[in-house]
């Protein structure tokens, strides 16, 4: 199924007329009228509908324009025609956003203009002689109506045109893109906004669901150079939580909304659904046991808007619509654009980023556009690791007192900064492309988007006083003398391309077909590393003297690779009749998985063949017999965990809205998907909104929804190291197996396939327009989620017997399983104000937005029939896995902005408040709340030209302390009782979770050239 956009070019809006309009319009009296937005595609549009900085005032064509725009002198060359081309027209040739209706506007016949003419002038020769009249509203926007309609004669609006996503409103978005702007003052023209239907799309008093549109403007105005972080700062109800030594996690982080879990948001490209991330989070951060979608795969400077719909989607748009919908919008300017650079710092010195961007839109033809836009950012690491306090040599004594006595003297001068935690070192490339064309009586569109993204990350340190990663060699030394940092190298390559045709008929009916290409692949190759095991090899096996073995152990290894790719065919149908609207559409879909297998260093034991040591008693008592196999810091896959592995989906919906009586309207709709594998699902959603008067109204929806398991969930598998709080509160290593569903030992325990988990979705909400500058909605929102997939403990022998011995047959010491375990329910509100006003020579937009969410964790359960059914399930599902989905991610967020321009002047101020939130790991430690202050002032230097200065998290406000879960602590005194090294560990901040970073003040300058 595709998700059809409004397009900026055609958008369609139905409006009731009253039967008081005359004959010429009685013809379509209780009618829906299509209405036709054209919204030009050039930057000059951005500033008209994204900054609000036009006069507030209303005119109609026979008064002067009080903008600039508006008044200067304007070269026209339009034909006599039909309104509705004519208005296209004009828009194409002043540059302006027009609304229309169509429907009305092709009933009469414009003028001919030509010559230089004010935009205003023109409008008035252009429609001389017709019932058409303009206003100018208080963002600057021109509005055609008839001349004799009021706020009165329009309260119903209406799509029409049945769109098959989340459908844009273009127009009237505030200063952080989060309600439309107010309209006209005298007639009160209604607002035009997105909705969560395939038919719905109207005012803001209109809505039946909560909608987000964040502008292109918005996002920059954030100062942040990735989509994630933008998003997170203005919406509040999205998280884009940092966690540290979190092996791929480090490099492509998760994405939630509503506090739910990573996949369990649907994420589209011009309304095309995006593929995911081949990553799982496997380790203990935020998502864990999930798979969701790269948000900075896609350039900033390449999108025109990001809608966020918050409501359960899933019977509109298919699995993952659980949490809410969003959609990326790409930049469709056919003229124009734009080049930037962006370079800052954080206030320790480190993590410099340089961001270039270039954007150029191209006419083709009279006809058509291709956009097109260019990045490049390099980010370096940051490090907020604390100092190695624990012995790094053997030969270490503890004191009564707990402190360490230093026995090499190596210890005495060891380096203590032997940890990098924080943002992985980042250089990525990113090209996209969006272009469409008029073709016959519709448009051929699609677009390309292409990413690659190089990042490196630290693992922990392997220190010299460690037998299995560094083992000692016949010279009674390390393998490895001071020890050694392993870094985790990700090649992240993204790429989708679509192509699509739609087509609008005579009857007020379009068809759309659409192909959409998406793949994500992760490569991670191991360096600054060694086979524990190989070093072994090499002194046994190949009798080479411990400095041999030093030149001659490869230190770097390719780990292995996956690939995630979705192919989609989405056909669909809208037609709208007299009184309600109606669509249907069928997708087909493919989904492929693969883990390709890394080099044979990087797996392998070398020194152990089916669990038995093979240079047991050869040492001679001087060094290791035994070491770990595999790449230290981040193990290989061996050719026995490759995956191939495909899946296919159909799926058909209906989808319907009508006003039932004056100012109710409800919509429904209903979509039957069959996977294979788990079979069919039926889901629904009814949705109303209700317009108690001209400025409130009540809106509500009530939905079924599913999530069909990923295919990661289904195939991933492998052994990795991670490190774990044991029952004494000490951080040790663990070799863990991830074991997929169909595997021999998941089918010996009677695992059985994992089954889609199932939501029930309920929102209630009000719309209150207070004045006309200032607008106020609250949300309610609940989900139920049954059957959830969440990946198990580490499971280790001693459980129970059967366990045990399937643990024993694959040769494993731990294992997890992804597992239907778990029902939660989340409860939250949401609430948006916004008040735009004129003050202190200039205009001031102000938004305050906030989300409070709640998921608890209301039933845990092992499969049944299974040999885990005999097992605790407290010992299946960890208190640190019900907290990761309970407590990890702050249960409110509020942010308080404030948008001030003054002629080449623009200031932004965001407060950003985020609450507590508590990590179970090892202990259990509750973070306080934390406000950051962003700040970004631009100066427009020419028209064209403008720079900028600005700072994220402006007074360096950092997370708590970390208290729990901590490593390398401990102190070191020498033989004189002289402190060598005192630390708490190497973590001063989680590493788990840490919902703003623990990076502190990040300073930017910045250029921008528009063209």
């Amino acid at each position: 199924m595709q998700i059809k956009l409004m397009l900026d070019k055609v958008a369609s809006i139905k409006i009731e007329r009253k039967k008081n309009i005359k004959k010429k319009k009685q013809s379509h009296r209780g009618f829906l009228f299509v209405s036709c937005l054209y919204k030009l595609r050039s930057n000059q549009t951005h500033l008209l509908s994204g900054f609000s900085v036009l006069a507030p005032a209303i005119f109609s064509l026979s008064v002067q324009a009080a903008t600039q725009t508006t008044g200067q002198m304007v070269q026209f060359d339009i034909k006599a025609q039909r309104a509705d081309k004519a208005l296209i027209e004009y828009a194409k040739q002043t540059e302006q956003t027009v609304v229309f209706s169509y429907e009305l506007a092709k009933q009469y016949d414009a003028n001919s203009v030509y010559g230089f003419y004010t935009q205003l002038d023109a409008l008035e020769a252009l429609l001389g002689g017709t019932e058409l009249d303009a206003v100018v509203d208080q963002n600057g926007l021109l509005s055609i109506k008839l001349k004799q309609i009021n706020r009165n004669d329009n309260n119903m609006m209406k799509l029409s045109a049945v769109s098959a996503a989340v459908l844009p409103a273009l127009l009237a978005v505030n200063s952080q893109g989060v309600n439309a702007a107010e309209e006209v003052a005298q007639e009160k023209i209604e607002k035009i906004a997105i909705v969560g239907s395939r038919v719905a799309g109207r005012s803001v008093e209109d809505l039946p669901v909560p909608v987000d549109i964040l502008s292109a403007e918005a996002l920059e105005n954030t100062g942040q150079t990735e989509v994630g972080r933008m998003l997170q700062s203005i919406a509040p109800s999205f998280n884009f939580s940092s966690s540290a030594i979190s092996d791929g996690t480090d490099a492509l982080r998760p994405a939630t909304l509503r506090g739910l879990g990573p996949d369990q948001t649907l994420v589209l490209i011009n309304g095309k659904r995006r593929h995911q991330a081949s990553i799982i989070h496997i380790n203990g951060s935020v998502g864990r046991g999930t798979a969701g979608t790269d948000m900075n795969a896609i350039p900033a400077s390449a999108i025109k808007r990001i809608e966020v719909l918050r409501d359960g989607a899933a019977a509109q748009y298919g699995s993952d619509a659980i949490a809410g919908v969003i959609n990326i919008v790409l930049k469709d300017g056919s003229e124009g654009g734009k080049a930037a650079i962006n370079y800052g710092q954080y206030s320790e010195g480190d993590g410099e980023t340089i961001n270039l961007d270039f954007n150029k839109g191209f006419a083709l033809g009279d006809d058509g556009y291709l956009n097109t836009t260019i990045n490049y950012r390099d980010r370096a690491p940051t490090n907020r690791a604390g100092l190695h306090g624990s012995c790094q040599f053997y030969g270490c004594t503890e004191l009564s007192d707990g402190t360490l006595l230093a026995g090499d003297p190596r210890e005495l001068t060891a380096d203590r900064d032997t940890f990098r935690i924080g943002d992985a070192d980042s250089q990525q490339f990113g090209l996209t492309i969006n272009t469409g064309y008029e073709l016959g009586d519709g448009e051929l569109y699609g677009f390309i988007t292409y990413s690659t993204r190089e990042n490196e990350s630290a693992a922990f340190f392997r220190h010299n006083a460690n037998a299995g990663g560094n083992p000692v060699l016949q010279d009674n030394d390390a393998t490895i003398p001071l020890g050694f940092l392993p870094k985790i190298n990700t090649t992240i390559d993204d790429i989708s391309y679509n192509f699509g045709y739609k087509t609008e008929f005579d009857n007020d009916a379009s068809l759309d077909l659409s192909y959409t290409y998406g793949e994500n692949s992760i490569d991670y190759t191991t360096s600054d590393t060694i086979n524990a095991s190989y070093a072994n090899f090499l002194r046994y096996d190949q009798g080479l003297s411990a400095a041999d073995i030093r030149t001659t152990i490869p230190r770097e290894a390719y780990a292995y690779g996956m690939e995630l790719s979705l192919q989609t065919i989405n056909i669909d149908f809208t037609q709208n009749f007299d009184d309600y609207s109606l669509a249907m559409g069928a997708e087909i879909r493919t989904d492929e998985y693969r883990i390709l297998e890394g080099n044979e260093f990087a797996y392998r034991d070398y020194d152990t063949l089916n669990g038995v040591s093979i240079y047991s008693g050869l040492s001679g008592g001087v060094g290791s017999e035994d070491a770990s196999g595999g790449s230290q810091g981040f193990g290989g896959s061996s050719p026995a965990s490759s995956v191939d592995e495909s899946r296919d989906v159909i799926s058909f919906y209906v989808d319907a809205e009508s006003y039932v009586i004056e100012d109710v309207i409800l919509s429904g709709a209903l979509r039957y998907d069959n996977y294979k594998g788990f079979g069919d699902t039926v889901n629904f959603k009814l949705a109303g909104n209700w317009s108690i008067t001209d400025d409130i109204s009540l809106r509500g929806a009530l939905s079924s929804g599913f999530r069909a398991p990923s295919m990661q969930q289904l195939y991933f598998n492998n052994v990795s190291t991670q490190f774990v709080v044991d029952t004494n509160g000490n951080l040790v290593a663990e070799e863990v197996g991830t074991f997929r569903n169909d595997s021999t030992l998941a089918q010996s325990l009677g695992i059985p396939k994992l089954k889609e988990e199932k939501s029930q979705n309920r929102s209630l909400g009000i719309v209150y327009n207070v004045t006309d500058n200032i607008n106020v909605t609250v949300d309610y929102y609940s989900i139920d989620i049954d059957d959830r997939i969440v990946i198990s403990d580490r499971l280790g022998k001693g459980l129970s017997t059967s366990l045990d011995a399937a643990l024993n047959s694959a040769g494993a010491g731990v294992g997890q399983f992804f597992l239907n375990g778990a029902d939660t329910e989340t409860r939250g509100v949401d609430f948006v104000a916004t008040w735009n006003t004129e003050g202190l020579g200039g205009t001031l937009d102000f938004t305050l937005a906030a989300n409070f969410t709640k998921t608890d964790v209301v039933s845990l359960f092992s499969p049944a029939g299974s040999s885990l059914e005999t097992v605790k399930v407290e010992d299946i599902f960890s208190a640190e896995d019900i907290s990761i989905i309970e407590e990890w991610q702050p249960e409110d967020r509020i942010n308080l902005s404030a948008l001030y321009q003054r002629d080449d002047w623009t200031v932004n101020l965001s407060l950003n408040r985020f609450g507590e939130y508590t990590v179970e790991d090892g202990g259990r430690q509750t973070y306080g709340a934390e406000i950051l202050t962003d700040v970004k002032v631009n100066y427009f230097v020419t028209e064209d030209l403008s720079v900028n200065i600005g700072a994220n998290n402006l007074f360096d406000v950092y997370p708590d302390k970390n208290e729990i879960g901590n490593s390398r602590s401990g102190t070191i005194v020498d033989a004189s009782g002289n402190t060598v090294i005192s630390s708490s560990g190497v973590f001063d901040y989680s590493r788990r979770s840490a919902p703003f970073g623990f990076n502190g003040a990040y300073y930017y300058v910045g250029a921008e050239y528009r063209f």
